[in-house]
C-alpha cells in the first residue's frame, strides 16, 4: 500500500502551543515524539518507507524532512497554500500514481492519537483488501463513547449485508450541537468520523474527475509536469485557481460506494484542550498537570506551563496553557472556541502571536 499523510494544518485549537512556525503536527502531546513522528511509526510496518508520502505546507517542509530522516525527501510533497483534503489528498495521488496506479492509497491525518495500534493496523489492512475487491471508497468510523459535540458523524446502514463489521455508508454529518450529538449517539447507528480514508489510487483520481473536475484538470496539469523543474510552479499556479474543499464534501458525500468500517482502537484526533484533559493523566481531583502548578480545592482542570509556578485556589473546568509570550485561560466548555480567538488576533494585526 502507499500510505498519504496529511500534515499541513495550523491547528489552531491548540494555540498558543500551536504556532504559524510550529503548528500541532509538531508538537509532543503526549511522550516525546511528535505527532507527526507517531503517525509515521504507526503505518511504518504495513508500508515501504519509499511508499510514504507527506503532504505539508511549504514552509513546514524543510522542519519534516529534518524530522523524517527514513522518508525519502522526494515524498515530502509541499503545498504552496492550504485547499482543504481533496486538493491535498488529489496531489498525493498523483505523485504515488508513478509508482502503481492500481495500489491502495490510506490517507491518515497526522496530528491523531491511537491507543491501540495492533487492532489499527489490521483495521487498515482489512480496509485496504475491501478498497481492492470491491473497487469503492473505504472510511473509518469508531464507536463513540460519549456525545462528542468537536467531531463530525457517519450514519451507516443498519441493513447489515456485509460481514465483519464493514456497512454501507448513508450519510455523513458536520459537527452536531449537544442535543444532536446525544440523539447520534442513541440512535445506535451513527460513528465519529475519523478522517481516514482507503481507496485504490486510481479510484480517487476517477472520484475527483467525476465529482471535482476542475480540480482534476489541475492534477493533470501536474502529473504533466512532475518530472520537470517546473513543477513546483505548476503546482502553485493550479493552487492559485482551485477552491478550499474538503474530501468529504466533495467526494464522500456524492459518491456510490462508500462503506465505512466500524472500529474502536483508542481514538482520538485530539482537536482541542479539553480532549487533552480527557486523555491525560489525572490527580486525585480530576486534574490534568504538565508542568510546575499547584491547585487547591480545584477540580477537573488542565494546566500545562513551563518554568513559570502556576497556581490556582477554587478553580472548576478551567483549562490554563501557559507558554514563554501567551497565557491562554479559559472554561473547558469554551476551548473549541479558541480557532476564532485566533482569528480575532489576527485580524488585530497581531502577528507576533500567531
Amino acid at each position: 500500500m502507499h500510505v498519504l499523510i496529511m500534515a499541513g494544518g495550523y491547528g489552531k485549537r491548540f494555540w498558543p502551543r500551536s504556532r504559524d512556525k510550529n503548528p500541532k503536527q509538531f508538537l509532543s502531546i503526549f511522550g516525546q515524539k511528535s505527532l507527526l513522528e507517531d503517525t509515521v511509526s504507526r503505518i511504518a510496518p504495513l508500508a515501504k518507507e519509499e511508499n510514504i508520502f507527506i503532504v505539508t505546507n511549504s514552509a513546514y517542509k524543510r522542519k519534516t524532512i529534518d524530522l523524517l530522516g527514513n522518508i525519502p525527501k522526494e515524498n515530502i510533497i509541499s503545498e504552496p497554500i492550504g485547499r482543504d483534503t481533496a486538493a491535498c489528498i488529489g496531489l498525493g495521488a498523483v505523485f504515488m500514481k508513478k509508482h502503481d496506479r492500481n495500489d491502495v492509497q490510506v490517507v491518515l491525518p497526522a496530528d491523531h492519537l491511537i491507543e491501540n495500534v495492533s487492532a489499527f493496523r489490521e483495521v487498515i489492512k482489512k480496509a485496504a483488501r475491501v478498497a481492492q475487491e470491491k473497487n469503492c471508497l473505504v472510511t473509518i468510523g469508531i464507536k463513540p463513547t460519549y456525545p462528542n459535540t468537536g467531531y463530525g458523524y457517519i450514519q451507516y446502514s443498519t441493513d447489515k449485508n456485509e460481514s465483519d463489521n464493514i456497512y454501507k455508508v448513508k450519510t455523513f454529518a458536520e459537527k452536531p450541537n449537544l442535543e444532536t450529538a446525544q440523539r447520534f449517539l442513541e440512535s445506535g447507528d451513527f460513528l465519529w468520523n475519523s478522517g481516514i480514508f482507503i481507496w485504490k489510487i486510481d479510484t480517487i483520481l476517477n472520484q475527483i474527475e467525476t465529482h471535482l473536475p476542475e480540480l482534476y484538470d489541475g492534477l493533470m496539469e501536474i502529473e504533466k509536469n512532475i518530472d520537470k523543474k517546473n513543477v513546483g510552479a505548476v503546482i502553485k499556479k493550479v493552487y492559485s485557481r482551485i477552491r478550499n474543499i474538503s474530501i468529504d464534501y466533495g467526494i464522500m458525500e456524492k459518491a456510490k460506494d462508500v462503506y465505512v468500517i466500524k472500529s474502536d482502537f483508542g481514538w482520538s484526533d485530539i482537536g482541542s484542550w479539553a480532549e487533552v484533559h480527557r486523555l491525560g493523566e489525572k490527580d486525585s481531583r480530576q486534574n490534568v498537570i504538565q508542568g510546575n502548578a499547584i491547585l487547591r480545592e480545584s477540580t477537573g482542570n488542565l494546566v500545562i506551563g513551563k518554568k513559570k509556578l502556576i497556581t490556582g485556589i477554587g478553580l472548576n473546568d478551567m483549562i490554563i496553557i501557559d507558554t514563554d509570550d501567551i497565557l491562554l485561560v479559559c472554561p473547558k466548555s469554551e476551548c473549541q472556541n479558541v480557532k476564532e480567538l485566533v482569528d480575532y488576533i489576527k485580524r488585530k494585526g497581531m502577528k507576533e502571536f500567531l
